[in-house]
């Protein structure tokens, strides 16, 4: 592969649930760029400090970050630390997959706290220094469970839609110097996936016109495109990528 141009040197990324999964493929994609790294993570300090070793083995910074992006003492302290962030990618989040009938108001409170705000969170907390410097690309994680009906995800699949419109408002709210985007994921190669019934997992697979489960990897490629100038007139959109599952007009 040739080598890039590093259109982020110079830029700091935070990278929320950045120790795994997506998150951590963004992590690595965005250090390979050029940019410097905060890492945030709640829990998994180990895989933490293996995605920093793996980033600093490119030639960029990365500091760590232990904090619930739910809570909002946490997170205004962690950007504090941080100082001013130029690219925000908000990855961290939770998912229960099960029948309606498992739900109830713990469960769902739980959900909508962590994915939702635990991305309102960080994205006000950075949004007023992007806006003030000029200069601001934020990407939120969002799912296609978030565009289409998931019997078996009633709360995932509310919060992700909550997550998009939230995004979309803050395009309009946060313009013209920074812009705002969903990434709405499919079925991913990730922890989270993993815990899926195979069976799921098998009909997933086959109901994408790729017929098969997509990587981190891929998914942080997107975010590149969205974080990068090569999409410099696209704000307020959410970008799918579910090898075909999901099909917008």
């Amino acid at each position: 592969m040739a080598e890039r141009d590093q259109e982020f040197k110079g830029r700091v990324a935070l990278v929320t649930g950045g120790s795994r999964g997506i998150g951590r493929a963004a992590c690595l994609a965005l250090a390979r760029e050029g940019a410097d790294i905060a890492l945030n993570y709640v829990a998994n300090a180990d895989a933490a400090k293996q995605t920093q070793d793996e980033v600093e083995a490119l030639g960029t910074r990365c500091t760590i970050h232990q904090a619930d992006v739910a809570d909002a003492a946490a997170v205004a302290a962690m950007v504090e630390k941080i100082g001013p962030v130029d690219l925000l990618v908000t990855a961290a989040g939770i998912a229960h997959f099960g029948d309606h009938t498992e739900v109830d108001l713990d469960l769902w409170r739980r959900i909508m706290t962590v994915n939702v705000d635990g991305t309102f969170l960080p994205v006000m907390a950075v949004k007023d220094g992007m806006i003030a410097r000029g200069f601001g690309r934020i990407v939120c994680i969002a799912s296609i469970a978030g565009l289409a009906p998931r019997a078996k995800m009633l709360p995932y699949s509310t919060s992700k839609a909550a997550v998009i419109a939230f995004a979309r408002s803050c395009a309009q709210a946060f313009a013209p110097d920074v812009r705002v985007n969903c990434l709405a994921p499919g079925l991913i190669e990730t922890d989270m996936t993993a815990a899926m019934d195979e069976d799921a997992r098998a009909g997933m697979r086959e109901a994408a016109f790729l017929k098969r489960t997509g990587k981190p990897e891929e998914m942080a490629e997107t975010l590149l495109y969205l974080l990068s100038e090569r999409s410099s007139f696209i704000t307020g959109q959410t970008l799918v990528a579910d090898g075909g599952r999901v099909t917008l007009p």
